[in-house]
């Protein structure tokens, strides 16, 4: 395994909180160029702050929502160090209501955001990965990516599409040496509950008790940034419940079923 970055641009979406602020420090010390985006710029200031003092790192403030300014944004991130290294997509939103109390509108958000944003990102800075044969496309997927549990059927349909999309896009571009590292996370301690959107379209305010429960997002990103120097193609990083549903979805469905609709609301 790489022992660092080797001077490599590396790109962050959701890097102002959690799990994306810990990958922006951890990374800062390991000999990387590092890009870092998000919607808040203060916050991103906040982060950089934070990083190694002499890491290289710049700011290119961006909303995953906005469908229409991501390829700008993209050629912007281009044009920050000359290329784009290693994308790691892991801005995303969250949801917690069940299905027959969310609007259409709240499952399109979650999909335009969390999907939609994270391939478009990958589509803009392919093309040049490929004129080099090298590149990496790392995503912040979620367990529920894997498996579906109860609140959160939008946001497990936007997880399940981005492994499906980047399954595809690992394959057709294993010649050009264009690597897919997913990383699914169980529980992590972050503000994602709070932000979660309910049916309405509100956000939750409130922490989960199992994401209080979870991995530090330090302890995450260690063990993340391990799968992404290591080129995994998909990793589980979570609690032993986490993991252990993965496994019983995979080779006993029945029992996962039983076992899924006993899974408390949060």
């Amino acid at each position: 395994m790489a022992k660092d970055f080797n001077n490599r641009v590396v790109w962050i979406t959701g890097a102002s909180s959690g799990i994306g602020e810990a990958l922006a420090v951890a990374i800062s010390g390991m000999n990387a160029r590092l890009i870092l985006s998000a919607r808040r710029e203060q916050e991103l200031e906040r982060v950089k702050a934070n990083c190694a003092q002499n890491a290289d790192i710049r700011i290119l403030p961006m909303d995953l929502a906005d469908a229409d300014s991501l390829e700008s944004k993209a050629r912007e991130a281009e044009g920050i160090f000359g290329k784009i290294d290693i994308l790691i997509n892991n801005g995303g939103i969250s949801q917690r209501d069940k299905v027959i109390n969310t609007s259409m509108e709240v499952d399109r958000r979650i999909m335009e955001v969390n999907y939609f944003g994270s391939i478009a990102l990958s589509k803009y800075v392919l093309p040049e990965m490929v004129k080099r044969k090298s590149g990496q496309h790392v995503v912040i997927s979620s367990a529920v990516g894997i498996v579906s549990t109860p609140l959160r059927a939008g946001y497990s349909a936007s997880k399940h599409a981005l492994h499906g999309w980047y399954d595809a896009l690992r394959s057709e571009h294993h010649d050009d040496n264009i690597k897919v590292t997913l990383i699914c996370p169980g529980y992590v301690n972050t503000n994602i509950s709070y932000n979660a959107l309910m049916g309405d379209g509100s956000e939750q305010n409130l922490l989960d008790k199992a994401q209080q429960n979870g991995l530090t997002p330090t302890y995450f990103s260690k063990k993340a940034i391990k799968a992404i120097l290591e080129e995994k193609q998909e990793v589980y990083i979570g609690g032993f419940l986490e993991n252990l549903g993965i496994y019983v979805k995979r080779f006993f469905p029945g029992l996962f079923s039983i076992m899924v609709r006993k899974i408390k609301s949060t």
